[in-house]
Protein backbone atom coordinates (compact mmCIF):
# COMPACT_ATOMS: atom_id res chain seq x y z
CA UNK A 1 0.00 0.00 0.00
CA UNK A 2 1.59 2.93 -1.16
CA UNK A 3 -1.50 5.33 0.01
CA UNK A 4 -1.83 7.57 3.50
CA UNK A 5 -3.46 9.62 4.60
CA UNK A 6 -2.10 12.74 6.40
CA UNK A 7 -5.06 14.46 8.15
CA UNK A 8 -7.65 14.55 5.61
CA UNK A 9 -5.18 14.38 2.51
CA UNK A 10 -3.94 10.90 0.84
CA UNK A 11 -0.09 11.30 0.03
CA UNK A 12 1.39 8.71 -2.12
CA UNK A 13 5.23 7.14 -1.51
CA UNK A 14 6.47 5.16 -4.76
CA UNK A 15 9.86 3.44 -4.41
CA UNK A 16 11.97 3.38 -7.35
CA UNK A 17 15.16 1.92 -7.25
CA UNK A 18 16.10 2.60 -4.08
CA UNK A 19 14.73 6.20 -3.20
CA UNK A 20 11.50 6.96 -1.76
CA UNK A 21 9.54 9.62 -4.18
CA UNK A 22 6.72 11.32 -1.89
CA UNK A 23 3.45 13.49 -3.65
CA UNK A 24 0.41 14.95 -2.16
CA UNK A 25 -2.79 13.92 -3.88
CA UNK A 26 -4.60 17.01 -2.65
CA UNK A 27 -7.46 15.22 -2.06
CA UNK A 28 -9.36 13.16 0.93
CA UNK A 29 -11.18 10.73 -1.84
CA UNK A 30 -9.37 7.64 -1.76
CA UNK A 31 -10.94 6.42 -5.52
CA UNK A 32 -9.18 10.26 -6.66
CA UNK A 33 -6.30 10.02 -4.92
CA UNK A 34 -5.71 6.27 -6.28
CA UNK A 35 -5.88 7.83 -9.57
CA UNK A 36 -3.35 10.34 -9.18
CA UNK A 37 -0.96 8.08 -7.34
CA UNK A 38 -1.42 6.20 -10.49
CA UNK A 39 -0.39 8.91 -12.76
CA UNK A 40 2.03 9.91 -10.23
CA UNK A 41 4.03 6.13 -10.89
CA UNK A 42 3.55 6.22 -14.85
CA UNK A 43 5.63 9.66 -14.52
CA UNK A 44 8.59 8.60 -12.57
CA UNK A 45 8.40 5.65 -14.82
CA UNK A 46 8.58 7.58 -17.90
CA UNK A 47 11.69 9.30 -15.79
CA UNK A 48 13.17 6.28 -15.31
CA UNK A 49 13.36 5.31 -19.00
CA UNK A 50 13.94 8.75 -20.26
CA UNK A 51 10.82 8.02 -22.71
CA UNK A 52 9.30 11.47 -23.87
CA UNK A 53 6.87 13.70 -23.10
CA UNK A 54 4.84 15.16 -25.04
CA UNK A 55 3.95 18.76 -24.62
CA UNK A 56 1.60 20.31 -27.01
CA UNK A 57 0.37 22.77 -24.93
CA UNK A 58 4.05 24.16 -24.96
CA UNK A 59 4.13 27.68 -26.31
CA UNK A 60 6.30 28.34 -28.77
CA UNK A 61 7.96 30.71 -27.10
CA UNK A 62 8.55 28.35 -24.46
CA UNK A 63 10.10 26.10 -27.61
CA UNK A 64 12.31 28.51 -28.87
CA UNK A 65 13.77 29.16 -26.11
CA UNK A 66 14.66 25.51 -25.35
CA UNK A 67 15.88 25.25 -28.98
CA UNK A 68 17.99 28.60 -28.85
CA UNK A 69 19.48 26.84 -25.56
CA UNK A 70 20.16 22.95 -26.18
CA UNK A 71 19.04 22.51 -30.04
CA UNK A 72 22.13 23.85 -31.38
CA UNK A 73 21.26 27.14 -33.22
CA UNK A 74 22.58 28.63 -36.36
CA UNK A 75 23.18 32.52 -36.16
CA UNK A 76 20.33 32.87 -39.43
CA UNK A 77 17.92 30.24 -36.62
CA UNK A 78 18.69 33.42 -34.44
CA UNK A 79 17.73 36.06 -37.17
CA UNK A 80 14.23 34.28 -38.13
CA UNK A 81 13.26 33.89 -34.85
CA UNK A 82 13.17 37.80 -34.31
CA UNK A 83 10.71 37.74 -37.12
CA UNK A 84 8.51 34.78 -35.90
CA UNK A 85 8.30 35.24 -32.18
CA UNK A 86 6.12 38.37 -32.16
CA UNK A 87 3.75 36.14 -34.15
CA UNK A 88 3.84 32.55 -32.88
CA UNK A 89 5.46 32.73 -29.17
CA UNK A 90 1.90 32.90 -27.72
CA UNK A 91 0.66 29.69 -29.46
CA UNK A 92 0.95 26.47 -28.20
CA UNK A 93 3.00 24.11 -30.82
CA UNK A 94 0.38 21.87 -31.07
CA UNK A 95 -1.86 24.05 -32.21
CA UNK A 96 -0.09 25.37 -35.30
CA UNK A 97 -0.82 24.77 -38.29
CA UNK A 98 -0.38 24.87 -42.29
CA UNK A 99 -3.58 26.99 -42.33
CA UNK A 100 -1.54 29.12 -39.17
CA UNK A 101 1.56 29.70 -41.47
CA UNK A 102 -0.46 31.26 -44.19
CA UNK A 103 -2.19 33.39 -42.62
CA UNK A 104 1.59 34.44 -41.66
CA UNK A 105 2.49 34.97 -44.98
CA UNK A 106 -0.59 36.78 -45.57
CA UNK A 107 0.06 38.88 -42.94
CA UNK A 108 4.11 39.77 -43.64
CA UNK A 109 3.22 40.78 -47.09
CA UNK A 110 0.42 43.12 -45.96
CA UNK A 111 2.84 44.77 -43.50
CA UNK A 112 5.57 45.50 -45.80
CA UNK A 113 6.36 44.57 -49.84
CA UNK A 114 8.81 41.08 -49.31
CA UNK A 115 9.47 38.80 -51.84
CA UNK A 116 8.38 34.73 -51.76
CA UNK A 117 11.68 34.07 -51.00
CA UNK A 118 12.26 35.94 -47.49
CA UNK A 119 9.35 34.25 -46.41
CA UNK A 120 9.85 30.69 -47.11
CA UNK A 121 13.59 31.19 -45.13
CA UNK A 122 11.50 32.55 -42.36
CA UNK A 123 8.74 29.63 -42.41
CA UNK A 124 12.20 26.88 -43.16
CA UNK A 125 13.22 28.11 -39.84
CA UNK A 126 10.00 27.73 -37.95
CA UNK A 127 9.41 24.15 -39.59
CA UNK A 128 13.11 23.41 -38.48
CA UNK A 129 12.32 24.11 -35.05
CA UNK A 130 8.95 21.88 -34.94
CA UNK A 131 11.10 19.18 -36.62
CA UNK A 132 13.44 19.59 -33.46
CA UNK A 133 10.20 19.66 -30.81
CA UNK A 134 9.52 15.85 -32.78
CA UNK A 135 12.93 14.62 -31.95
CA UNK A 136 12.90 15.85 -28.66
CA UNK A 137 9.35 13.93 -27.72
CA UNK A 138 7.58 17.26 -27.42
CA UNK A 139 5.60 16.85 -30.78
CA UNK A 140 4.37 13.39 -32.26
CA UNK A 141 4.35 15.09 -36.12
CA UNK A 142 5.28 18.29 -37.22
CA UNK A 143 2.26 20.10 -38.94
CA UNK A 144 4.31 21.80 -41.61
CA UNK A 145 6.59 18.65 -42.44
CA UNK A 146 4.51 18.45 -46.11
CA UNK A 147 3.74 22.20 -46.21
CA UNK A 148 4.67 23.36 -49.57
CA UNK A 149 6.53 26.89 -49.97
CA UNK A 150 6.02 29.39 -52.77
CA UNK A 151 7.82 29.34 -55.59
CA UNK A 152 10.44 31.68 -56.05
CA UNK A 153 11.85 33.50 -58.75
CA UNK A 154 15.65 33.81 -59.52
CA UNK A 155 17.36 36.77 -58.93
CA UNK A 156 20.27 37.85 -61.34
CA UNK A 157 23.45 38.04 -59.25
CA UNK A 158 25.56 40.95 -59.62
CA UNK A 159 28.83 40.45 -61.27
CA UNK A 160 31.86 43.08 -61.01
CA UNK A 161 33.58 43.91 -63.71
CA UNK A 162 37.17 44.34 -63.68
CA UNK A 163 36.68 48.25 -64.27
CA UNK A 164 34.68 48.86 -61.36
CA UNK A 165 36.80 46.35 -59.51
CA UNK A 166 40.26 48.79 -60.53
CA UNK A 167 38.24 51.39 -59.00
CA UNK A 168 36.80 49.66 -55.44
CA UNK A 169 40.39 48.45 -54.92
CA UNK A 170 41.84 52.27 -55.75
CA UNK A 171 38.58 53.53 -53.04
CA UNK A 172 39.09 50.93 -50.85
CA UNK A 173 40.57 51.71 -47.15
CA UNK A 174 44.10 49.51 -47.08
CA UNK A 175 42.30 46.72 -44.98
CA UNK A 176 39.45 46.51 -47.18
CA UNK A 177 41.44 46.54 -50.15
CA UNK A 178 43.07 43.41 -48.88
CA UNK A 179 40.00 41.66 -47.76
CA UNK A 180 38.51 42.35 -51.10
CA UNK A 181 41.61 41.04 -53.67
CA UNK A 182 41.35 37.86 -51.28
CA UNK A 183 37.74 37.50 -51.71
CA UNK A 184 37.59 38.23 -55.55
CA UNK A 185 40.74 35.82 -55.82
CA UNK A 186 39.07 32.69 -53.54
CA UNK A 187 35.57 32.91 -53.90
CA UNK A 188 35.27 32.61 -49.81
CA UNK A 189 32.40 33.91 -47.75
CA UNK A 190 32.77 36.77 -45.66
CA UNK A 191 33.30 34.96 -42.45
CA UNK A 192 35.60 32.65 -44.36
CA UNK A 193 37.83 35.38 -45.13
CA UNK A 194 37.49 36.93 -41.89
CA UNK A 195 38.26 33.86 -39.96
CA UNK A 196 41.23 33.01 -41.92
CA UNK A 197 44.64 32.83 -40.23
CA UNK A 198 48.26 33.03 -40.97
CA UNK A 199 49.11 29.10 -39.80
CA UNK A 200 46.79 28.15 -42.69
CA UNK A 201 48.82 30.09 -45.48
CA UNK A 202 51.28 27.51 -47.18
CA UNK A 203 54.15 29.44 -49.12
CA UNK A 204 56.08 26.86 -49.82
CA UNK A 205 52.93 25.89 -51.88
CA UNK A 206 51.64 28.64 -52.76
CA UNK A 207 48.31 27.41 -50.79
CA UNK A 208 45.05 28.31 -48.47
CA UNK A 209 43.83 26.16 -46.36
CA UNK A 210 39.86 27.01 -45.36
CA UNK A 211 39.33 26.25 -41.97
CA UNK A 212 36.18 27.92 -40.69
CA UNK A 213 33.48 27.18 -43.25
CA UNK A 214 29.36 27.71 -43.26
CA UNK A 215 29.52 24.16 -44.73
CA UNK A 216 30.76 20.72 -44.07
CA UNK A 217 32.63 20.62 -47.65
CA UNK A 218 34.13 23.87 -47.06
CA UNK A 219 36.33 23.05 -43.86
CA UNK A 220 39.90 22.10 -44.78
CA UNK A 221 39.16 22.89 -48.59
CA UNK A 222 42.82 24.07 -50.12
CA UNK A 223 42.87 27.02 -52.41
CA UNK A 224 45.76 27.65 -54.81
CA UNK A 225 46.98 31.63 -54.91
CA UNK A 226 46.85 33.51 -57.47
CA UNK A 227 50.04 35.62 -57.87
CA UNK A 228 48.22 39.27 -56.94
CA UNK A 229 47.20 37.19 -53.70
CA UNK A 230 50.45 35.82 -53.29
CA UNK A 231 52.50 38.35 -53.54
CA UNK A 232 50.09 40.49 -51.36
CA UNK A 233 50.01 37.84 -48.12
CA UNK A 234 53.99 37.77 -48.60
CA UNK A 235 54.44 40.90 -48.38
CA UNK A 236 52.29 41.41 -44.86
CA UNK A 237 53.42 37.62 -43.68
CA UNK A 238 52.97 37.05 -40.04
CA UNK A 239 54.17 33.90 -38.32
CA UNK A 240 50.77 32.77 -36.81
CA UNK A 241 47.19 35.23 -35.87
CA UNK A 242 45.10 36.48 -38.33
CA UNK A 243 45.63 37.31 -41.77
CA UNK A 244 43.08 40.64 -41.91
CA UNK A 245 42.95 42.93 -38.85
CA UNK A 246 41.95 46.31 -38.44
CA UNK A 247 44.20 48.55 -36.08
CA UNK A 248 46.07 44.97 -34.31
CA UNK A 249 42.09 43.72 -34.09
CA UNK A 250 40.19 41.03 -35.33
CA UNK A 251 37.20 42.10 -37.59
CA UNK A 252 33.61 41.10 -37.28
CA UNK A 253 32.05 43.47 -39.75
CA UNK A 254 33.03 45.46 -43.24
CA UNK A 255 29.32 46.82 -43.83
CA UNK A 256 31.03 50.24 -43.04
CA UNK A 257 34.20 50.27 -45.17
CA UNK A 258 32.33 48.66 -47.83
CA UNK A 259 29.37 50.86 -48.40
CA UNK A 260 31.94 53.97 -47.96
CA UNK A 261 34.21 51.94 -50.83
CA UNK A 262 30.96 51.72 -53.06
CA UNK A 263 30.23 55.37 -53.00
CA UNK A 264 33.69 56.60 -53.37
CA UNK A 265 34.40 54.45 -56.20
CA UNK A 266 31.17 55.47 -57.87
CA UNK A 267 29.80 52.43 -58.70
CA UNK A 268 26.52 50.70 -58.37
CA UNK A 269 25.33 49.07 -55.43
CA UNK A 270 26.92 45.70 -54.84
CA UNK A 271 26.97 43.41 -51.92
CA UNK A 272 30.21 41.57 -50.88
CA UNK A 273 28.98 38.61 -51.71
CA UNK A 274 28.89 39.83 -54.80
CA UNK A 275 32.58 38.90 -55.04
CA UNK A 276 32.05 35.22 -54.43
CA UNK A 277 29.55 35.22 -57.61
CA UNK A 278 32.29 37.17 -59.12
CA UNK A 279 34.80 34.68 -58.74
CA UNK A 280 32.39 31.60 -59.85
CA UNK A 281 31.65 33.62 -63.10
CA UNK A 282 35.07 34.31 -63.68
CA UNK A 283 36.12 30.78 -63.16
CA UNK A 284 33.35 29.70 -65.65
CA UNK A 285 33.85 32.35 -68.63
CA UNK A 286 37.54 30.67 -68.13
CA UNK A 287 36.41 27.51 -69.12
CA UNK A 288 36.47 25.64 -65.85
CA UNK A 289 34.16 22.63 -65.08
CA UNK A 290 31.43 23.26 -62.74
CA UNK A 291 32.53 20.27 -60.21
CA UNK A 292 35.86 22.25 -59.89
CA UNK A 293 34.32 25.65 -59.34
CA UNK A 294 32.70 23.94 -56.53
CA UNK A 295 35.39 22.51 -54.91
CA UNK A 296 37.07 25.47 -54.90
CA UNK A 297 34.24 27.71 -53.16
CA UNK A 298 32.92 24.82 -50.79
CA UNK A 299 29.77 24.27 -51.87
CA UNK A 300 27.56 22.36 -50.46
CA UNK A 301 26.03 19.58 -52.34
CA UNK A 302 22.76 21.20 -52.71
CA UNK A 303 19.32 19.64 -52.88
CA UNK A 304 19.93 16.10 -53.74
CA UNK A 305 20.61 14.28 -50.27
CA UNK A 306 21.86 11.71 -52.69
CA UNK A 307 24.02 13.86 -54.18
CA UNK A 308 27.79 12.90 -54.25
CA UNK A 309 30.10 15.59 -53.39
CA UNK A 310 32.88 14.98 -56.18
CA UNK A 311 36.60 14.93 -55.02
CA UNK A 312 38.74 17.10 -57.15
CA UNK A 313 42.62 16.82 -57.04
CA UNK A 314 44.88 19.88 -56.07
CA UNK A 315 46.54 20.05 -59.90
CA UNK A 316 42.88 20.59 -61.47
CA UNK A 317 42.71 23.41 -59.17
CA UNK A 318 45.82 24.67 -59.70
CA UNK A 319 44.70 24.48 -63.37
CA UNK A 320 41.68 26.41 -62.95
CA UNK A 321 43.38 29.49 -61.17
CA UNK A 322 46.08 29.50 -64.12
CA UNK A 323 43.15 29.69 -66.06
CA UNK A 324 41.53 32.33 -64.27
CA UNK A 325 44.21 34.41 -63.87
CA UNK A 326 44.93 34.01 -67.96
CA UNK A 327 41.23 34.85 -68.35
CA UNK A 328 41.47 38.22 -66.35
CA UNK A 329 44.84 39.05 -68.21
CA UNK A 330 43.32 38.76 -71.88
CA UNK A 331 39.79 41.12 -70.45
CA UNK A 332 42.63 43.60 -68.97
CA UNK A 333 44.36 43.19 -72.40
CA UNK A 334 40.98 43.88 -74.03
CA UNK A 335 39.85 46.64 -72.00
CA UNK A 336 43.48 48.41 -72.74
CA UNK A 337 43.16 47.69 -76.19
CA UNK A 338 39.73 49.35 -76.55
CA UNK A 339 40.73 52.59 -74.24
CA UNK A 340 43.79 52.87 -76.56
CA UNK A 341 41.47 52.77 -79.91
CA UNK A 342 38.55 54.96 -78.06
CA UNK A 343 41.58 58.10 -76.95
CA UNK A 344 43.26 57.93 -80.75
CA UNK A 345 39.55 58.18 -81.99
CA UNK A 346 38.90 61.25 -79.78
CA UNK A 347 42.13 62.81 -80.88
CA UNK A 348 41.46 62.35 -84.29
CA UNK A 349 37.66 63.99 -84.47
CA UNK A 350 39.04 66.57 -82.39
CA UNK A 351 41.89 67.84 -83.90
CA UNK A 352 42.34 71.45 -85.41
CA UNK A 353 41.34 71.20 -89.02
CA UNK A 354 43.52 74.19 -90.04
CA UNK A 355 46.21 71.53 -88.87
CA UNK A 356 44.75 68.87 -90.52
CA UNK A 357 46.68 66.94 -93.52
CA UNK A 358 46.06 68.43 -96.76
CA UNK A 359 44.53 66.10 -99.21
CA UNK A 360 46.71 64.63 -102.11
Amino acid sequence: MTLYKRGNVYWAYVWVDGVRHAKSTGTGYRKQAEAIEKQFKEELNLKQHQLPQLDPQMTFGALAARFLAEGGPKPYHIDRLKLLLPYFADVPIGRITKNLARQYRQDRHRLRQLTETTINRDLEVLRHILFWAVDEGLLTINPLSRMRLERERRKRRSVLSLGEEALLLEAASAHLRKIIVCALDTGMRRGEVLSQRWEDVDFARELLFVTHSKTAEGEAREIPLTHRLFDLLWEHRENEGLIFTFRDKSIHSVKTAWKSALRLAGIRRYRFHDLRHSFNTRLMEAGVMQEIRKALMGHSSGEDVHSMYTHVELPAKREAIRKLEHWVAEQEKSMAQKEGSHERSTHTDGCDPDHAVPES
